[in-house]
């Protein structure tokens, strides 16, 4: 029995990990981090598990999008039509040689099938509980960095219940964000390259890195304060510029982490490893909110939480704090 608890002791979500040691040196440095990164790595894995749902709908999406969609065979070539309508004509060697040239078709998707309904579902069901699970996640993950004592499971659907109202509100506007922002990064993308739309598209880079930063502090400060999302959008633009170095060092970290999980894909997905496809999806979400929670919450500390309550506090103490 003893042995079967150990084997399995990694994916154990209510194990409570192990604590900091009386007397060490906790200054959220970037010394501290990788200790407190291997302290509570365990941790950091199941939660990941729960975590894993913020993505599953869309690679399902992707995955029925590219494989399962229904599509129309439709010619590339504009020149096509009047090849085969002078063959049609004078059947000749030249003409039969260019429609092999310009006779290649395209897949166009088919819409308004039951593989879009199905698309439309999953996205729909991760836009309704987005934030929700965003909650649930950041709350483990503020405890793992603050070193308290953390009950993944029991934790995550506490904090889900706690913020039911916020959490739901604050996923709806941050989906729409995310979206708006990702629909005018494709389109500059795709457009006519001019001296404006080359300007715009730079323009919309910079936003959607800010506000990758903003988000680092929007869950967190949702989780901790009884406080209302509009504030917590002003007190998050107002530490975007307070914690620059620890958010600039975040910024890196993922940028780190995201190249060690692209790599191995890259070199052994063309090898057939399909493993490489599901490595990242062990850890690397979990490792993401670890690093960008590390990088935040002590300046939520500083500004928010130390000017109110200068002494050390419980956790639930804490939460009272408003701001």
């Amino acid at each position: 029995m003893s042995t079967a608890r150990k084997k399995f002791k990694l994916f154990d979500m209510n194990r409570d990990g192990k604590g900091v040691d009386p007397g060490e040196d906790t200054t959220p440095n970037l010394r501290f981090f990788f200790k407190q990164l291997a302290r509570k790595f365990s941790k950091i894995v199941s939660l990941n598990i729960l975590m894993i749902f913020q993505v599953i709908p869309i690679l399902i999406c992707i995955y029925l999008y590219v494989f399962a969609s229904p599509t129309t065979p439709t010619q590339y070539y504009p020149e096509y039509a009047a090849l085969f309508g002078i063959q049609e004509a004078a059947s000749t060697a030249t003409g039969a040689v260019n429609m092999g040239i310009f006779s290649f078709q395209l897949g166009l998707p088919t819409y308004n099938t039951y593989v879009y309904w199905v698309i439309g579902a999953l996205l729909l069901l991760l836009v309704l509980t987005y934030g929700w699970q965003k909650v649930g996640s950041i709350y483990v993950m503020r405890g793992l960095v603050r070193g308290d004592s953390v009950f993944v499971f029991s934790d995550y659907f506490y904090a889900i219940k706690k913020n039911l109202k916020q959490g739901f509100v604050l996923g709806l506007i941050d989906c729409a964000i995310m979206f708006i922002l990702g629909y005018d990064l494709f389109f500059f993308f795709n457009t006519e390259q001019t001296g404006f739309t080359n300007f715009i598209y730079v323009m919309t880079l910079a936003l959607i890195v800010l506000y990758i930063i903003f988000r680092f502090y929007t869950y967190l400060m949702i989780v901790t304060f009884n406080i209302k999302i509009t504030k917590a959008f002003k007190n998050a633009l107002i530490f975007i510029v307070l914690g620059i170095k620890r958010n600039v060092m975040a910024l890196l970290g993922l940028v780190v982490v995201t190249a060690l999980a692209i790599i191995p894909i890259m070199l052994f997905l063309p090898m057939g490893l399909g493993v490489a496809l599901v490595l990242p999806l062990i850890y690397y979400l979990g490792v993401c909110a670890f690093i960008y929670t590390y990088a935040a919450y002590p300046v939520i500390k500083k500004h928010m939480i130390d000017p109110v309550v200068p002494t050390k506090t419980e956790p639930d103490e804490e939460e009272a704090v408003t701001e």
